[in-house]
């Protein structure tokens, strides 16, 4: 009797946490941003270290007591790090936006990316497709970048989704083509928009930073839904970027297939400076730059915008003087300049 009534407990047992476990994934599926089989899971930004405030300052001290022996800089590197983000906007976007990392599957690799919405809204809302800059792991969209790039344009009232491209964020990033079969995970980006919760699919805007700028250009020519376009910082000329930076020749040749055997070939189909007829006549792009960028030189963007000219394409260029590659000195300029621009023509 006693065997049977055992029996019956681990069956009561089992069904329970069967149970649990229904209960557990239809709450994660009510919680997706995306209502498509395709993209899966999808996870919150909010979580682990980042839950709260305070972890995340308390998770990046512990990194940096690896390296940083010396009390007094450590303190001081904590209290740039609480400068530069500051729990009142942290919570501020904990409250009023809602981030998933997932992941999706192009060419046969697994991809991982993002997505931000804000919460607060019964309206439907545009979306920005965004490409990050860097390369391979380098240039991610972490969490700190998403708080200070994007977060402040999504809570602005648009949904962000983008592609961390493929190999990025894993032990080996060797995947990464900088323009090549990466554009791909950018473009299967767009499949998705129709099934975000609360989204306009009829209002899509991209932008991107730095070799986002040619990402953004390489998925234009593919894609006719667009309606409007910033970039900013960004790589539009690769035999003059590779002329005014000899040493990204080491990054081309690791990333580009075929980069010596065909290397004019290739710098020219990632230039869109080179195929400017080939991207839509009525789409307005906006272009931002640095005067002084010592990475990618503003030669860049104004040879860019020459070209634009000749080819009847709608355009504003803004050129900040004495500033850099990443705006550090009107940062918060560019972001308003950006938000206006989808506001005006999305």
């Amino acid at each position: 009797m006693t065997r049977i009534h055992h029996k019956k407990g681990v069956i009561v047992k089992k069904s329970l946490i069967i149970l649990s476990l229904i209960t557990c994934s239809f709450t994660t599926q009510a919680n997706n941003l995306i209502k498509n089989d395709l993209v899966h899971e999808q996870k919150n930004c909010f979580q682990g270290p980042f839950e709260n405030y305070d972890s995340w300052i308390n998770f990046f001290k512990k990194l940096k007591q690896r390296k940083i022996k010396e009390p007094t800089l450590l303190a001081k590197t904590i209290e740039s790090f609480d400068k530069r983000f500051g729990e009142i906007k942290f919570n501020e976007y904990k409250t009023s936006l809602s981030c998933r990392n997932f992941k999706y599957t192009v060419d046969g690799n697994i991809v991982k990316g993002f997505i931000i919405k804000p919460k607060q809204t019964e309206e439907s809302l545009p979306v920005l497709v965004y490409n990050r800059g860097g390369n391979g792991n380098y240039g991610s969209m972490v969490f700190g970048n998403l708080f200070n790039s994007l977060f402040p344009i999504a809570n602005r009232g648009f949904i962000i989704i983008g592609s961390q491209y493929r190999g990025s964020l894993t032990s080996s990033d060797t995947l990464d083509e900088f323009g090549g079969k990466d554009v791909h995970d950018v473009i299967e980006l767009f499949k998705f928009i129709p099934d975000i919760v609360g989204a306009d699919p009829t209002r899509i805007g991209m932008f991107g930073g730095s070799r986002g700028g040619m990402q953004t250009f390489l998925t234009l020519k593919e894609i006719d839904s667009v309606k409007a376009v910033v970039t900013s910082s960004g790589i539009y000329d690769l035999p003059l970027t590779l002329k005014t930076q000899p040493k990204f020749s080491q990054m081309f040749k690791h990333r580009i297939p075929n980069f010596d055997s065909n290397k004019a070939v290739e710098l020219e189909k990632r230039s869109v400076t080179k195929w400017v007829d080939k991207i839509p006549k009525k789409v307005p792009i906006l272009i931002i730059h640095g005067e002084k960028d010592q990475r990618v030189s503003v030669e860049n963007a104004k040879n860019l915008v020459t070209e634009f000219s000749k080819n009847k394409i709608p355009h504003k260029l803004i050129v900040y003087s004495n500033d850099d590659h990443y705006l550090s000195k009107n940062s918060a300029n560019a972001i308003e300049a950006t938000v206006d621009w989808f506001r005006k023509h999305l």
